[in-house]
């Protein structure tokens, strides 16, 4: 069973398994309790933010239909269109008001981590199944801008770059915490390629919106 220390800002966790000798290991920095938190805080904020501009948006276009939103550019960069897509409001109500509750909660865990606040591990594996559950439907809205819609949304891909550190950084601070076991290894190649692996999922992301919008930034769309 592992053995963390409640002490705010701990810089090793215990890992004590059947046949094996308890070993110390130096947590990842990112993973350690101030940083993480202003990892939450700020990725927070920018999704929240984000979030909250769309629904006031999207409040206009209800108001006015006519209504041009801010980031009406032309017609593959639109939040407007977007918005009037049947994937814009998956669950009968615009995908907007999920990032208001979802961001809130992660800003105030993030707030309250930094007061000194300590969390059970229920409450890390619901955060866990909350930013997973998130990063999978950003992944859907991600594959439905390129490909089945055709359009952008600029502060759609704002909650997208917010979601993307977000759970790569509560997946491995969760690992190496001993919130979620895995054995030794996996847990300290995931420790050790946390901004590996952010980084290799934005270029991933540039790379697909690249492929699938070439004619515009080739300049043959006709546009």
């Amino acid at each position: 069973m592992p053995s963390i220390s409640s002490a705010p800002g701990d810089a090793t966790v215990q890992r004590r398994s059947p046949g094996s000798a308890v070993a110390d290991r130096p947590l990842p920095p990112m993973t350690r309790d101030r940083p993480f938190a202003w990892l939450l805080l700020i990725t927070g904020v920018v999704g929240w933010l984000a979030s909250g501009t769309l629904v006031l948006e999207k409040l206009e276009v209800l108001k006015d239909p006519n209504h041009v939103t801010v980031c009406d550019v032309n017609p593959w960069i639109s939040c407007g269109q977007v918005m009037q897509t049947w994937q814009g409001s998956l669950f009968g109500f615009p995908n907007m008001f999920i990032g208001i509750v979802a961001f809130a909660v992660v800003i105030t865990t993030g707030m309250a981590m930094l007061a000194g606040a300590t969390f059970a591990r229920w409450y890390w594996l619901g955060l866990q199944a909350g930013v997973t559950l998130g990063f999978a439907f950003v992944i859907w809205l991600w594959s439905q801008a390129l490909y089945s819609i055709h359009i952008l949304c600029p502060f759609c891909m704002i909650v997208w770059a917010a979601m993307i550190p977000l759970f790569v950084w509560v997946t491995v601070r969760n690992v190496s915490h001993g919130v979620i076991r895995l054995p030794a290894g996996p847990t300290r190649v995931l420790a050790d390629s946390g901004w590996i692996i952010t980084a290799l999922i934005y270029v991933a992301v540039i790379a697909s919106i690249f492929f699938a919008f070439i004619q515009v930034f080739i300049g043959t769309s006709g546009y």
